[in-house]
Protein backbone atom coordinates (compact mmCIF):
# COMPACT_ATOMS: atom_id res chain seq x y z
CA UNK A 1 0.00 0.00 0.00
CA UNK A 2 1.64 3.64 -0.75
CA UNK A 3 1.35 6.19 1.70
CA UNK A 4 2.57 9.51 1.71
CA UNK A 5 5.06 11.74 3.82
CA UNK A 6 2.18 12.03 6.59
CA UNK A 7 1.94 8.08 6.63
CA UNK A 8 -1.81 8.51 5.46
CA UNK A 9 -2.75 5.55 2.96
CA UNK A 10 -2.73 7.03 -1.06
CA UNK A 11 -5.15 5.05 -3.55
CA UNK A 12 -2.65 4.33 -6.35
CA UNK A 13 -3.65 6.49 -9.73
CA UNK A 14 -4.83 3.31 -11.69
CA UNK A 15 -7.34 2.04 -8.89
CA UNK A 16 -8.82 6.01 -8.90
CA UNK A 17 -9.04 5.57 -12.62
CA UNK A 18 -10.74 2.24 -12.70
CA UNK A 19 -13.40 3.26 -10.32
CA UNK A 20 -14.08 6.21 -12.26
CA UNK A 21 -14.48 4.29 -15.45
CA UNK A 22 -15.57 1.30 -14.68
CA UNK A 23 -18.28 2.83 -11.60
CA UNK A 24 -21.43 2.36 -14.07
CA UNK A 25 -20.59 -1.03 -14.69
CA UNK A 26 -20.65 -1.96 -11.13
CA UNK A 27 -24.04 -0.19 -10.30
CA UNK A 28 -25.71 -2.63 -12.97
CA UNK A 29 -23.92 -5.47 -11.92
CA UNK A 30 -24.95 -4.20 -8.64
CA UNK A 31 -28.62 -3.62 -9.34
CA UNK A 32 -28.96 -7.29 -11.61
CA UNK A 33 -27.45 -8.78 -8.87
CA UNK A 34 -29.98 -7.86 -6.59
CA UNK A 35 -32.87 -9.59 -8.30
CA UNK A 36 -30.86 -11.98 -10.37
CA UNK A 37 -33.14 -15.09 -11.80
CA UNK A 38 -29.51 -17.43 -11.57
CA UNK A 39 -29.16 -19.88 -9.29
CA UNK A 40 -26.27 -21.85 -8.16
CA UNK A 41 -27.40 -25.49 -9.14
CA UNK A 42 -27.52 -24.04 -13.23
CA UNK A 43 -25.22 -24.99 -15.83
CA UNK A 44 -23.20 -22.17 -16.81
CA UNK A 45 -24.41 -21.71 -20.08
CA UNK A 46 -28.31 -21.51 -18.36
CA UNK A 47 -26.25 -18.95 -15.81
CA UNK A 48 -25.15 -17.27 -18.80
CA UNK A 49 -28.27 -16.65 -20.74
CA UNK A 50 -30.35 -15.54 -17.40
CA UNK A 51 -27.24 -12.88 -17.05
CA UNK A 52 -27.52 -11.63 -20.35
CA UNK A 53 -31.95 -11.69 -19.48
CA UNK A 54 -31.27 -9.83 -16.47
CA UNK A 55 -29.19 -7.38 -18.41
CA UNK A 56 -31.49 -6.99 -20.93
CA UNK A 57 -34.28 -5.95 -18.39
CA UNK A 58 -32.07 -3.20 -16.78
CA UNK A 59 -31.26 -1.75 -19.70
CA UNK A 60 -34.52 -1.47 -20.89
CA UNK A 61 -35.34 0.28 -17.71
CA UNK A 62 -33.21 2.43 -17.84
CA UNK A 63 -34.14 3.42 -21.26
CA UNK A 64 -37.78 4.09 -20.26
CA UNK A 65 -36.52 5.92 -17.07
CA UNK A 66 -34.33 8.45 -19.35
CA UNK A 67 -38.16 8.71 -21.28
CA UNK A 68 -39.01 10.21 -17.76
CA UNK A 69 -41.24 7.16 -16.43
CA UNK A 70 -40.11 6.57 -12.48
CA UNK A 71 -40.00 3.09 -10.99
CA UNK A 72 -37.73 0.80 -9.28
CA UNK A 73 -35.65 -1.99 -11.01
CA UNK A 74 -38.18 -4.48 -8.58
CA UNK A 75 -41.31 -2.65 -10.05
CA UNK A 76 -40.07 -2.39 -13.31
CA UNK A 77 -39.76 -6.63 -14.25
CA UNK A 78 -43.76 -7.84 -13.09
CA UNK A 79 -44.69 -4.48 -15.08
CA UNK A 80 -42.35 -6.18 -17.69
CA UNK A 81 -43.77 -9.31 -18.18
CA UNK A 82 -47.54 -8.09 -17.80
CA UNK A 83 -47.02 -6.08 -20.72
CA UNK A 84 -45.16 -8.72 -22.56
CA UNK A 85 -48.27 -11.26 -21.98
CA UNK A 86 -50.58 -8.91 -23.37
CA UNK A 87 -48.62 -8.08 -25.99
CA UNK A 88 -48.51 -11.40 -26.98
CA UNK A 89 -52.39 -11.97 -26.62
CA UNK A 90 -52.84 -9.05 -28.96
CA UNK A 91 -50.62 -10.16 -31.56
CA UNK A 92 -52.05 -14.06 -32.16
CA UNK A 93 -52.81 -13.94 -35.80
CA UNK A 94 -54.82 -17.42 -35.62
CA UNK A 95 -56.01 -18.26 -32.06
CA UNK A 96 -55.40 -21.84 -31.24
CA UNK A 97 -58.34 -24.46 -32.27
CA UNK A 98 -60.32 -25.45 -29.95
CA UNK A 99 -60.24 -29.81 -29.55
CA UNK A 100 -63.95 -30.12 -28.28
CA UNK A 101 -66.34 -31.64 -31.28
CA UNK A 102 -65.48 -33.94 -33.33
CA UNK A 103 -61.99 -33.67 -35.42
CA UNK A 104 -61.98 -31.56 -38.97
CA UNK A 105 -61.77 -33.77 -41.79
CA UNK A 106 -58.57 -32.96 -42.90
CA UNK A 107 -57.40 -34.18 -39.35
CA UNK A 108 -59.17 -37.34 -39.75
CA UNK A 109 -57.58 -37.33 -43.36
CA UNK A 110 -54.43 -37.28 -41.45
CA UNK A 111 -54.87 -40.38 -39.61
CA UNK A 112 -55.45 -42.60 -41.85
CA UNK A 113 -52.95 -41.68 -44.41
CA UNK A 114 -49.96 -41.86 -41.66
CA UNK A 115 -48.23 -44.95 -43.04
CA UNK A 116 -45.52 -45.69 -40.73
CA UNK A 117 -48.65 -46.47 -37.98
CA UNK A 118 -50.03 -49.86 -37.51
CA UNK A 119 -52.81 -50.53 -40.16
CA UNK A 120 -53.34 -53.99 -41.17
CA UNK A 121 -56.45 -55.92 -42.42
CA UNK A 122 -58.32 -57.99 -39.74
CA UNK A 123 -60.92 -60.22 -40.07
CA UNK A 124 -64.33 -58.92 -38.74
CA UNK A 125 -67.77 -59.84 -39.24
CA UNK A 126 -69.86 -58.14 -42.29
CA UNK A 127 -69.11 -54.52 -42.50
CA UNK A 128 -69.93 -52.89 -45.73
CA UNK A 129 -67.18 -51.14 -47.40
CA UNK A 130 -66.11 -47.63 -46.54
CA UNK A 131 -64.51 -46.84 -50.02
CA UNK A 132 -67.22 -48.29 -51.86
CA UNK A 133 -69.91 -46.98 -50.31
CA UNK A 134 -68.35 -43.60 -51.33
CA UNK A 135 -68.31 -44.48 -54.33
CA UNK A 136 -71.79 -45.52 -54.60
CA UNK A 137 -71.29 -48.97 -54.52
CA UNK A 138 -73.29 -51.52 -51.76
CA UNK A 139 -70.32 -54.10 -51.52
CA UNK A 140 -70.08 -55.78 -48.37
CA UNK A 141 -66.83 -57.17 -46.67
CA UNK A 142 -65.51 -59.40 -44.08
CA UNK A 143 -62.12 -56.98 -43.08
CA UNK A 144 -61.54 -54.19 -41.50
CA UNK A 145 -58.23 -52.20 -41.08
CA UNK A 146 -56.96 -52.85 -37.60
CA UNK A 147 -55.75 -49.61 -36.59
CA UNK A 148 -59.06 -47.29 -37.79
CA UNK A 149 -61.86 -49.87 -37.45
CA UNK A 150 -63.15 -49.19 -40.78
CA UNK A 151 -65.02 -52.07 -42.74
CA UNK A 152 -62.36 -52.04 -46.27
CA UNK A 153 -62.19 -54.53 -49.06
CA UNK A 154 -58.32 -56.08 -49.19
CA UNK A 155 -57.85 -55.14 -52.90
CA UNK A 156 -58.10 -52.16 -54.11
CA UNK A 157 -60.01 -50.38 -51.11
CA UNK A 158 -57.33 -51.13 -48.39
CA UNK A 159 -54.34 -49.34 -50.09
CA UNK A 160 -56.63 -46.52 -51.50
CA UNK A 161 -58.05 -45.37 -48.41
CA UNK A 162 -54.63 -45.02 -46.66
CA UNK A 163 -52.72 -43.37 -49.13
CA UNK A 164 -55.31 -41.34 -51.50
CA UNK A 165 -56.66 -37.89 -50.36
CA UNK A 166 -59.53 -38.01 -51.99
CA UNK A 167 -61.86 -41.38 -52.08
Amino acid sequence: MMTDDSKRAVKPQIVARYNWQMGYIDNSDCMVNNCSMCRHNFKWTTKLFFHLLDLTVLNSRILLSSCGAKSTHQDFRPLLVRNLIEEAGKSQDHPTPSLIGRPSVAAANIVRLESHNQHWPAKSSKLRCHVCSVHGQQRGTTYKCKKCNVGLCVEPCFTDYHTKTNL
